[in-house]
């Protein structure tokens, strides 16, 4: 996979939309990243499935995946 993906999210705890940038990885990740609005951290969690094609899921620290 290469070139990086720029995706629009809503933070779970303000609501702004935010831009992302999102490195292609062939495998499921896991991450932490502030909100540029109200710098609280959302969790970004990546699924990609056998053809190659990123899912991007995010959600507040407190919530479970």
């Amino acid at each position: 996979m290469t070139g990086l993906t720029e995706e629009s999210i809503n933070c779970p705890y303000c609501g702004e939309d935010i831009d992302v940038i999102i490195e292609p990885m062939d495998d499921n990740q896991e991450y932490i990243e502030d909100c540029q609005v109200c710098c609280r951290p959302i969790v970004f969690h990546i699924d990609v499935d056998f053809e190659g094609t990123q899912t991007l899921y995010v959600h507040s620290e407190n919530e479970t995946y």
